[in-house]
């Protein structure tokens, strides 16, 4: 069930109780994760936090906790499966849902009372209506034995042929209905995309309640930046929803011109800007940044000769020193680095790279830490899937949840270190899949596989890692084929999972083309192939998309994904 005042029927119902809050492991349910903490200490509500990487870890922390608690937040988990077949709770125990994963299961829709869902009101969610999937069981046995034993057995014929054709109209009715029904929701559930930010559905609530504050207005910004940086959401609705925090930030951030008024120079800023599309550039060196961007690396083709060549000139266009370029940018000079952005725009727009400019938005600390809204998207999903063991495998997720607190820069700068080195294994590996011919078309879509034994080939077994690869990949061989048939193809990505079980993990990501809406039908693909083929396939990610299968069962599982997308 949806619910239309979070206020009321979410925050003012749990404020009195233990809750459990179970978060999903991306940087929108950290983000969001922060602001519910932030409230609760407000508040003093007593909770426990327990992260969840998919759902099998999902419905064990379930089995742990139901005899303790009576109220479970979900946080980017559990809007698109029918959570009350998975988990099977009692009746007394009630869940609340934010996740801006799509569709949403339509039986947590018109569940009315353990199931609340907390999404944004004008999200366009198109839910079938509730006669369209939901029938009530009709005794359709009538007792026809009631008749009088005095009747004609002439009446009685009549009576008993009219009753089968009764029966038999009502049977053609229902099997119209069911066929009607399973179109409907074939049609509803055939793609998977994202909604509004969880961060943001959390803000609002801060809002609402007059308890936001600066902190909770930058996670909100981080959340929406990681769906934008992912690739979740389209650039309308990212731009939309900059809009609507853009001002809140005016509001928050508002700087009195008269001396009383004025902010410390200490205090945190957030400030809204056009900032370059390139990656961590104001923590690297402009030349680090320009090659290892997914933008500027495919619009150059930065892994031939040719591009190479062609990155020289567009820093000879701009008029930049090598010298300068290659060193740290807060050691450039700063003659150069006032008018950089427009140098540099200028430049971009000569070589085909017309949207290197970005609407997002900075945060100040003092004079020393400026961050970009990305850098910190960047940082925490390097610390959340660091492959390096240190400790228990909630290690990973507590380092990526205090780097979002201003207090924990240390952990921040560790994670921005991890981040160049992902971005460096990210290009790296699409140079050397592009250079090898590893992309194939397999007819309606194009595949590649990570062998074992390739560089960094670890660091892509973690699902948001692969999802990246997948998509600077897409975007980069896009640009270097000229077959106009494979411009137009989506992409399965497989990378080995566990050597030692046999499995891998794949991934498949939509068409980069203009009018993409982000939709990804291979969700239900990978779930039908695998059921025809019967292989083993594990479906544990909250993302439809990512599957985990035994690397015997692969070419099987393939040949049926072709044959149904064909």
């Amino acid at each position: 069930m949806f619910v239309s005042d979070c206020r009321r029927e979410f925050y003012e119902a749990i404020i009195s109780q233990r809750v459990l809050l179970l978060v999903a492991s991306d940087v929108d349910a950290l983000c969001a994760c922060k602001i519910l903490q932030a409230l609760f200490q407000c508040d003093h509500v007593q909770y426990t936090l327990v992260p969840v990487s998919g759902w099998q870890e999902l419905e064990t922390a379930f089995l742990e906790h139901k005899d303790q608690f009576k109220y479970f937040v979900l946080i980017n988990c559990g809007a698109n499966v029918d959570l009350l077949e998975i988990l099977q709770p009692e009746d007394d125990i009630f869940f609340f849902v934010c996740d801006s994963h799509r569709p949403i299961n339509v039986v947590n829709v018109y569940n009315d009372t353990q199931i609340k869902l907390l999404v944004k009101q004008d999200d366009d969610l198109d839910v079938p209506a509730y006669d369209d999937i939901f029938r009530d069981e009709e005794d359709e046995e009538e007792d026809s034995e009631n008749e009088g034993d005095g009747s004609e057995p002439s009446e009685k014929r009549r009576r008993f042929e009219e009753d089968v054709i009764e029966r038999t109209m009502k049977r053609r009715q229902r099997r119209e209905w069911e066929a009607r029904r399973r179109e409907i929701l074939f049609d509803y559930e055939q793609y998977e995309y994202h909604g509004t930010s969880s961060a943001m559905v959390m803000f609002d609530l801060a809002w609402v309640m007059s308890k936001d504050l600066n902190d909770m207005l930058w996670w909100a910004i981080v959340g929406l930046t990681d769906q934008w940086v992912q690739d979740k959401i389209t650039q309308m609705k990212y731009v939309t929803d900059i809009g609507i925090l853009q001002r809140h930030v005016s509001r928050h951030n508002h700087r009195n011109e008269d001396e009383e008024n004025s902010l410390s120079i200490d205090c945190m800023r957030i400030a809204f800007e056009y900032d370059l599309r390139l990656a961590l550039y104001q923590h690297w060196s402009l030349y680090e940044s320009l090659c290892n961007t997914s933008y500027t690396s495919a619009s150059l083709k930065l892994w031939s000769v040719q591009g190479q060549k062609r990155l020289q000139e567009f820093l000879a266009d701009m008029g930049l020193p090598l010298k300068q370029v290659k060193q740290k940018f807060n050691s450039m000079d700063i003659s150069l680095k006032e008018n950089l952005r427009e140098m540099i725009e200028e430049s971009a727009n000569k070589f085909g790279m017309k949207d290197l400019r970005v609407q997002t938005f900075s945060i100040h600390f003092g004079f020393k830490n400026k961050f970009s809204a990305s850098d910190i998207v960047y940082a925490t999903a390097s610390l959340m899937e660091n492959i390096e063991k240190e400790g228990p495998e909630t290690t990973n997720f507590i380092k990526a949840l205090d780097s979002l607190s201003r207090g924990n820069l240390d952990k921040l700068h560790q994670g921005l270190d991890l981040a160049k080195k992902q971005l460096r294994a990210i290009q790296q590996t699409v140079a050397s899949c592009i250079c090898t011919n590893l992309v194939i078309s397999q007819g309606p879509f194009l595949y590649c596989a990570l062998m074992e034994g390739t560089p960094d080939v670890k660091l892509f077994s973690k699902p948001v890692s692969l999802c990246l690869l997948s998509k600077y990949l897409l975007k980069s061989f896009v640009c270097s084929t000229k077959n106009k048939r494979c411009k137009l193809l989506p992409l399965v990505m497989a990378a080995p999972m566990d050597v030692e079980q046999g499995t891998v993990i794949m991934v498949g990501i939509p068409p980069e083309t203009e009018s993409s809406d982000k939709k990804n039908f291979f969700g239900r693909a990978f779930e039908k192939a695998a059921d025809s083929t019967n292989s083993r396939t594990l479906h544990n990610h909250f993302d439809m998309s990512i599957i985990e299968l035994k690397t015997e069962d692969r070419s099987k599982f393939l040949d049926a994904l072709i044959s149904l997308l064909s």
